[in-house]
């Protein structure tokens, strides 16, 4: 599998973030492994998850998937990721601009709802998962608002599920639906056919989640976009 991507979901397991075995989702659904970005909590794993945003942002640019000038985190979580990427990507030779939003507007001082450089250009949305794709949806109008262009969704992990009740699934998964609705990318460090591939994998860390196995390739044939 691919080396980043392995080494990703290994930082992953090692930091409790990621785990298998049996959890129930905000959707109600049993789910056999659980992602917990907000797990990614002291300063060398936040520095070390940036990092892996920042190649992997640079590695769709250099495969000619994105073009961006700056970055955007929606309040709450992507405000310390966005943030952490900048720092990332000036670390890797790459210095951009970033942005973020505030829940309510600021009423003295500059006023807004914006902080930071101002939107300009081609801007990469930098959040932690999409579910209901809210965030993306506001993120996507502030933009838009501000005469910049949104060039893609930069996530820590794609769950490719579809959403729904077990009846009436929909079609698409909520990263695939975002690509649908605004016409960008949704560019993920890992997904769940990552996982699936790190479970058959030569990782000293992959034997022990075996077990797991059936339980994966089950929830994936069942929910999978």
């Amino acid at each position: 599998m691919n080396p980043l991507r392995q080494q990703f979901i290994e930082f992953a397991l090692q930091a409790g973030v990621l785990k298998f075995g049996e959890f129930v989702t905000k959707a109600g659904r049993k789910s056999p492994y659980f992602f917990n970005a907000g797990l990614f909590n002291r300063g060398a794993t936040l520095g070390k998850l940036a990092r892996f945003y920042g190649q992997t942002l640079l590695a769709a640019a250099r495969e000619g998937r994105v073009r961006f000038d700056m970055l955007f985190g929606p309040a709450y979580k992507g405000i310390t990721l966005a943030a952490a990427t900048a720092i990332a990507l000036a670390e890797l030779g790459h210095d951009v601009a970033f942005a973020y939003n505030r829940k309510e507007a600021k009423d003295h001082g500059e006023g807004g709802v914006l902080v930071g450089a101002p939107l300009a250009g081609r801007v990469v949305i930098v959040d932690d998962v999409i579910t209901a794709g809210t965030s993306v949806r506001e993120s996507v109008d502030l933009i838009r608002q501000a005469g910049a262009v949104p060039a893609a969704v930069l996530i820590a992990l794609d769950r490719r599920e579809r959403a729904g009740a077990d009846g009436a699934l929909s079609a698409h998964s909520a990263a695939q639906e975002v690509t649908r609705q605004y016409g960008m990318p949704v560019v993920a460090i890992a997904d769940l056919d990552d996982l699936m591939a790190f479970l058959d994998s030569d990782s000293p860390l992959a034997a022990p989640l075996r077990p797991h196995r059936e339980a994966m390739l089950a929830y994936r044939a069942r929910y999978g976009a």
